[in-house]
C-alpha cells in the first residue's frame, strides 16, 4: 500500500515537471507583420504548412482597373496561368517545413508570395510561446527578410479553431 502512495507521489510531481518542459507548439492561427492575414498553420505527418483564413482586405477595391471591385482578391501573379483564378483567401502559402536540430526551429519549407507569385525557401523559428519568425529567402538565408508574426485567438477574427 506505501509503495502505491509513493509511485502516485512521484507521478504528481512529475506530470507537471513534463508539461513544464514541452517545447510550444508552431500550430494554430498567427496574425501576419502587417496585420493584414491571419494564417493557420497545420501539422500533419511532421510536415508544418500555413494557408491564409482571414485578410483585412480580401477583394479587390472599387477603383479596380480591371472592373473587379468587391470581387474576392485572386492569385493573379501566380507563374502558372491555371492558378490564377485560386483566390488568396484560402490560399497555402506555407509547405513542407520540418522540425530542425534545433528546438523551435523548421527548416526545409518554402514560403509562396501572393503578392509577387514568388516562391522563396523559408525557415521557421519559435521566438516564444505567441511569437514566431518566418524568413525566406533566395539562395541563402544571409539574402533574406524576416517577418514576426504573433499569435492570435480565432474568434477575434470569427474563426473555429
Amino acid at each position: 500500500m506505501m509503495r502505491r502512495f509513493r509511485l502516485l507521489g512521484i507521478l504528481v510531481l512529475l506530470v507537471p515537471l513534463a508539461a513544464w518542459s514541452a517545447e510550444p507548439s508552431p500550430v494554430g492561427f498567427w496574425l501576419v507583420q502587417d496585420g493584414g492575414a491571419v494564417v493557420r498553420l497545420q501539422e500533419f505527418g511532421g510536415v508544418l504548412n500555413g494557408r491564409t483564413v482571414w485578410m483585412k482586405e480580401s477583394s479587390y477595391p472599387s477603383d479596380d482597373p480591371e472592373g473587379r471591385a468587391g470581387k474576392p482578391l485572386l492569385d493573379d501573379f501566380n507563374p502558372n496561368p491555371a492558378l490564377r483564378e485560386h483566390k488568396r483567401l484560402g490560399l497555402q502559402i506555407l509547405s513542407g517545413f520540418v522540425p530542425g536540430d534545433t528546438p523551435g526551429v523548421y527548416s526545409g519549407g518554402q514560403v509562396y508570395n501572393p503578392r509577387d507569385g514568388k516562391t522563396y525557401s523559408g525557415t521557421i523559428t519559435l521566438a516564444g510561446k505567441d511569437r514566431l519568425e518566418l524568413r525566406g529567402y533566395v539562395v541563402i538565408s544571409l539574402l533574406g527578410k524576416t517577418q514576426t508574426w504573433t499569435r492570435v485567438d480565432p474568434a477575434k477574427y470569427g474563426l473555429k479553431p
